[in-house]
């Protein structure tokens, strides 16, 4: 018996799944062989973000907004929510958790695939880490 040797897995071949990990530099390809590109990787940093920090983040959004309006939707319901960030992190006690909870859980849905998209995530990821 040889200790710290393990025995070679067989070949498996080609899989069909797609592992991103580690230092991934190559071009992935999806199952079917076409190359998938702009491929955004995200982790919410939970428990360490502070009011200034999603300040900052809401001001970068609102501009966001304000830069791509004639392309939004949903620009209406993006600066009412942004407004209502900003009145829930100006209250003196302590921001308002289920209002904000809220606007992060939908915040993402309503950015996806427009001009704002990282700047909403990112604002939704903050409040997030915020309230945890």
């Amino acid at each position: 018996m040889v200790v710290g040797r393990r025995r070679p897995e067989p070949d498996q071949g080609h899989g069909s799944g797609i592992g991103i990990g580690g230092n991934n530099n190559a071009p992935l390809q999806n199952v079917v062989g076409q190359n998938i590109s702009n491929i955004h990787q995200s982790a919410s940093v939970q428990g360490t973000v502070d009011i200034d920090a999603v300040r900052g983040l809401l001001a970068a959004f609102r501009a966001d907004v304000d830069r791509n309006a004639a392309d939004l939707q949903n620009v209406t319901v993006l600066r009412a929510m942004a407004e209502t960030v900003d009145t829930s992190l100006a209250t003196p006690d302590a921001p308002q958790a289920g209002t904000l909870r809220g606007i992060a859980q939908a915040l993402p849905a309503l950015v996806v695939d427009t001009a704002v998209q990282q700047g909403g995530e990112a604002l939704a990821n903050a409040i997030g880490g915020l309230l945890s």
